[in-house]
């Protein structure tokens, strides 16, 4: 059996495999959705708190026209949700959606560096690896590891000298929430691929409404 042969019986069962390509996009569509309507509904049910993180200067972000912003990302997230779901308008509301992922990056979750929950063990850390070729910030990311790991045995400790450490423990572990850029960076990236590429075949209506629109009357 020739190279050649067993090259194209390859690029054959690949190719089979578009066949089911808007399943890609459907997941991405379907994983972000709850997430971006659950963001903007937490900040419509509590909109007067919200306005007031946005514009406080000593405990908020502490940005300009706070009213409007807040009610610029609820909406944004609440309506983007549900566009994503529907698969309608999907790489236009995308670009106000990544907008909005690099905003809260810049403002609420860079300082905080990678990580959404922070790593207590510096030897199983990813950054490890970054710190032994001298990746900035990664050794500063493995010194956090270990002063967040000193922090969370000095808590277990604590908790189960003086509490009920099973039943505080039986839902989850313990962590420390670092609050990095993690999510909203994974987030921003599901969101461009879906700019290129759209909502995808057969279960989108941009897909139909594409169908429909091409046809000749």
């Amino acid at each position: 059996m020739s190279n050649a042969f067993l090259v194209s019986i390859h690029h054959d069962l690949l190719n089979r495999t578009r066949s089911l390509d808007f399943l890609a996009p459907l997941a991405l569509r379907l994983y972000l959705a709850p997430v971006m309507i659950s963001a903007g509904y937490n900040k419509a049910v509590s909109f007067d708190s919200t306005v007031a993180w946005f514009g406080n200067q000593e405990w908020g972000l502490g940005l300009p026209f706070p009213a409007l912003l807040a009610f610029l990302a609820t909406a944004t997230e609440l309506l983007g949700g549900m566009l994503l779901l529907l698969g309608l308008l999907t790489r236009y509301i995308t670009l106000p959606l990544m907008f909005t992922m690099l905003i809260a990056m810049a403002t609420v979750h860079w300082q905080h560096g990678w990580f959404a929950i922070a790593p207590s063990d510096p030897a199983t850390s990813t950054a490890l690896p970054l710190a032994q070729v001298g990746f900035p910030g990664a050794q500063a990311s493995l010194e956090n590891s270990e002063a967040v790991g000193e922090r969370l045995t000095r808590a277990k400790r604590i908790l189960r000298e003086h509490g009920n450490y099973p039943w505080l423990t039986e839902k989850g572990n313990l962590v420390i929430l670092n609050n990095g850029i993690e999510f909203a960076a994974t987030y921003f990236i599901m969101l461009l691929v879906l700019f290129f590429y759209g909502a995808g075949r057969y279960l989108s209506l941009d897909y139909w409404f594409a169908r429909r629109l091409s046809r000749p009357v």
